[in-house]
């Protein structure tokens, strides 16, 4: 799963705008819009998604699931679990 806010700082962390990576996942401006405006994990077809993350990984975007290693070698970016 990705969340709306991993695909809006995935598309910052490579420079990329929402028409840019609509272009290169071979998707609707519309959708990308629909996808980062959503609230928690992003919902579409499955098709589509696959689509938008292999634009993003040939931009250089690592998307590391939760609780899950990152093993690229490159810098990035991770979120912390909240404080207690």
């Amino acid at each position: 799963m990705i969340t709306a806010s991993q695909l809006r700082a995935a598309r910052a962390l490579v420079g990329m705008d929402q028409k840019t990576l609509a272009e290169k996942a071979g998707v609707s401006l519309p959708t990308i819009q629909r996808m980062e405006a959503s609230q928690g994990n992003v919902r579409g077809v499955v098709d589509t998604l696959t689509k938008i993350i292999s634009a993003l990984d040939a931009a250089g975007v690592e998307l590391i699931g939760e609780n899950m290693p990152s093993y690229g070698t490159g810098r990035g970016v991770r979120l912390k679990s909240p404080p207690e």
